[in-house]
Protein backbone atom coordinates (compact mmCIF):
# COMPACT_ATOMS: atom_id res chain seq x y z
CA UNK A 1 0.00 0.00 0.00
CA UNK A 2 2.83 2.37 0.88
CA UNK A 3 4.47 1.60 -2.45
CA UNK A 4 1.30 2.46 -4.39
CA UNK A 5 0.83 5.70 -2.43
CA UNK A 6 4.47 6.68 -2.96
CA UNK A 7 4.25 5.89 -6.70
CA UNK A 8 1.08 7.96 -7.00
CA UNK A 9 2.70 10.96 -5.27
CA UNK A 10 5.72 10.78 -7.61
CA UNK A 11 3.50 10.43 -10.68
CA UNK A 12 1.40 13.45 -9.67
CA UNK A 13 4.45 15.58 -8.98
CA UNK A 14 5.95 14.70 -12.36
CA UNK A 15 2.80 15.40 -14.31
CA UNK A 16 2.11 18.68 -12.52
CA UNK A 17 5.37 20.18 -13.80
CA UNK A 18 5.18 21.84 -17.17
CA UNK A 19 7.78 23.36 -19.45
CA UNK A 20 5.25 25.93 -20.65
CA UNK A 21 5.17 29.27 -18.84
CA UNK A 22 2.13 30.07 -16.74
CA UNK A 23 -0.24 32.25 -18.73
CA UNK A 24 -1.10 35.66 -17.37
CA UNK A 25 -4.67 36.28 -16.21
CA UNK A 26 -6.75 38.36 -18.57
CA UNK A 27 -7.36 41.94 -17.44
CA UNK A 28 -10.99 42.72 -16.83
CA UNK A 29 -10.99 46.49 -16.33
CA UNK A 30 -10.22 47.55 -19.90
CA UNK A 31 -12.30 47.40 -23.02
CA UNK A 32 -11.27 45.11 -25.86
CA UNK A 33 -10.31 48.16 -27.96
CA UNK A 34 -7.89 49.41 -25.28
CA UNK A 35 -6.32 45.97 -24.95
CA UNK A 36 -5.72 45.74 -28.70
CA UNK A 37 -4.13 49.21 -28.79
CA UNK A 38 -1.84 48.38 -25.86
CA UNK A 39 -0.86 45.06 -27.42
CA UNK A 40 -0.08 46.66 -30.78
CA UNK A 41 2.06 49.35 -29.13
CA UNK A 42 3.96 46.71 -27.14
CA UNK A 43 4.55 44.60 -30.27
CA UNK A 44 5.93 47.53 -32.28
CA UNK A 45 8.22 48.62 -29.42
CA UNK A 46 9.46 45.06 -28.96
CA UNK A 47 10.00 44.69 -32.70
CA UNK A 48 12.00 47.95 -32.86
CA UNK A 49 14.12 46.95 -29.87
CA UNK A 50 14.70 43.50 -31.32
CA UNK A 51 15.63 45.00 -34.71
CA UNK A 52 18.09 47.40 -33.10
CA UNK A 53 19.62 44.59 -31.04
CA UNK A 54 19.83 42.36 -34.10
CA UNK A 55 21.60 45.06 -36.13
CA UNK A 56 24.13 45.56 -33.32
CA UNK A 57 24.75 41.84 -33.06
CA UNK A 58 25.31 41.40 -36.81
CA UNK A 59 27.74 44.34 -36.73
CA UNK A 60 29.54 42.68 -33.80
CA UNK A 61 29.75 39.43 -35.74
CA UNK A 62 31.20 41.26 -38.73
CA UNK A 63 33.87 42.83 -36.48
CA UNK A 64 34.79 39.54 -34.76
CA UNK A 65 34.14 37.07 -37.61
CA UNK A 66 36.93 34.55 -37.93
CA UNK A 67 38.64 35.56 -34.68
CA UNK A 68 40.35 32.33 -33.61
CA UNK A 69 39.29 30.47 -30.50
CA UNK A 70 41.70 30.92 -27.62
CA UNK A 71 40.84 29.61 -24.18
CA UNK A 72 40.80 32.57 -21.78
CA UNK A 73 41.07 35.05 -24.66
CA UNK A 74 39.26 38.40 -24.75
CA UNK A 75 40.62 40.12 -27.85
CA UNK A 76 40.39 40.03 -31.64
CA UNK A 77 43.63 37.99 -31.51
CA UNK A 78 41.75 35.16 -29.79
CA UNK A 79 38.62 34.66 -27.70
CA UNK A 80 36.71 31.82 -26.06
CA UNK A 81 32.92 31.51 -26.00
CA UNK A 82 32.28 33.17 -22.64
CA UNK A 83 34.87 35.85 -23.41
CA UNK A 84 33.05 36.73 -26.62
CA UNK A 85 29.78 37.03 -24.68
CA UNK A 86 31.51 39.08 -21.96
CA UNK A 87 32.98 41.52 -24.52
CA UNK A 88 29.81 41.75 -26.63
CA UNK A 89 27.49 42.55 -23.74
CA UNK A 90 29.94 45.07 -22.33
CA UNK A 91 30.50 46.93 -25.60
CA UNK A 92 27.00 46.76 -27.11
CA UNK A 93 24.71 46.91 -24.08
CA UNK A 94 26.94 48.27 -21.29
CA UNK A 95 26.22 45.14 -19.24
CA UNK A 96 29.00 43.64 -17.15
CA UNK A 97 28.65 39.87 -17.07
CA UNK A 98 30.73 37.33 -15.21
CA UNK A 99 33.61 35.98 -17.27
CA UNK A 100 32.74 32.26 -17.14
CA UNK A 101 29.92 30.29 -18.75
CA UNK A 102 29.29 28.68 -15.36
CA UNK A 103 28.41 32.10 -13.91
CA UNK A 104 26.79 33.57 -17.05
CA UNK A 105 24.10 30.87 -16.98
CA UNK A 106 22.95 32.23 -13.61
CA UNK A 107 22.23 35.73 -15.01
CA UNK A 108 18.94 37.16 -16.25
CA UNK A 109 15.76 35.13 -16.49
CA UNK A 110 15.22 31.81 -18.16
CA UNK A 111 13.28 31.78 -21.43
CA UNK A 112 11.93 28.87 -23.40
CA UNK A 113 13.29 27.97 -26.81
CA UNK A 114 10.06 29.05 -28.55
CA UNK A 115 10.35 32.51 -26.93
CA UNK A 116 13.90 33.36 -28.02
CA UNK A 117 14.63 36.85 -29.27
CA UNK A 118 17.75 38.65 -30.46
CA UNK A 119 20.28 39.04 -27.68
CA UNK A 120 19.23 36.07 -25.55
CA UNK A 121 22.07 33.89 -24.34
CA UNK A 122 21.82 30.28 -25.51
CA UNK A 123 23.62 27.57 -23.56
CA UNK A 124 24.69 24.11 -24.62
CA UNK A 125 25.96 21.06 -22.75
CA UNK A 126 28.85 19.97 -24.94
CA UNK A 127 30.43 17.47 -22.58
CA UNK A 128 30.03 15.86 -19.19
CA UNK A 129 31.03 19.04 -17.37
CA UNK A 130 31.54 21.38 -20.33
CA UNK A 131 29.20 24.22 -21.28
CA UNK A 132 29.13 26.50 -24.33
CA UNK A 133 27.38 29.84 -24.79
CA UNK A 134 26.32 31.96 -27.74
CA UNK A 135 23.97 34.85 -28.49
CA UNK A 136 20.70 34.19 -30.27
CA UNK A 137 20.13 36.19 -33.46
CA UNK A 138 17.00 35.07 -35.30
CA UNK A 139 15.42 32.08 -37.05
CA UNK A 140 17.46 29.56 -35.06
CA UNK A 141 20.80 31.26 -35.72
CA UNK A 142 23.26 32.23 -33.01
CA UNK A 143 26.69 33.85 -32.96
CA UNK A 144 29.44 32.30 -30.86
CA UNK A 145 33.14 31.53 -30.60
CA UNK A 146 33.54 28.02 -31.96
CA UNK A 147 36.58 26.08 -30.77
CA UNK A 148 37.21 24.83 -34.32
CA UNK A 149 36.19 27.79 -36.52
CA UNK A 150 36.46 30.88 -34.29
CA UNK A 151 33.65 33.43 -34.17
CA UNK A 152 30.88 32.26 -36.48
CA UNK A 153 27.11 32.06 -36.89
CA UNK A 154 25.59 28.59 -36.52
CA UNK A 155 22.13 27.05 -36.56
CA UNK A 156 20.97 25.73 -33.21
CA UNK A 157 18.35 23.52 -34.84
CA UNK A 158 20.68 21.14 -36.66
CA UNK A 159 23.02 18.33 -35.72
CA UNK A 160 25.44 18.92 -32.89
CA UNK A 161 23.84 22.09 -31.52
CA UNK A 162 20.33 20.65 -31.57
CA UNK A 163 21.46 17.64 -29.51
CA UNK A 164 23.47 19.83 -27.10
CA UNK A 165 20.96 22.62 -26.44
CA UNK A 166 20.47 23.19 -22.70
CA UNK A 167 18.73 26.51 -21.92
CA UNK A 168 18.45 30.22 -22.71
CA UNK A 169 18.62 33.36 -20.54
CA UNK A 170 17.32 36.87 -21.25
CA UNK A 171 19.33 39.85 -20.04
CA UNK A 172 18.08 42.68 -22.26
Amino acid sequence: MKYIFFSLVILLSLTSCSRKPISQPKPTQHSKKTLIAKTDTHKSTTKQTSSSTLNKLYAQHKKWRGTPYRYGGLTLNGVDCSGFIFQTYKSLFNINLPRSTKEQVKQGKRVYINQLSAGDLVFFKTGWNVRHVGIYLEKGKFVHASSSKGVIISSMYTGYWKKSYWQARRLI
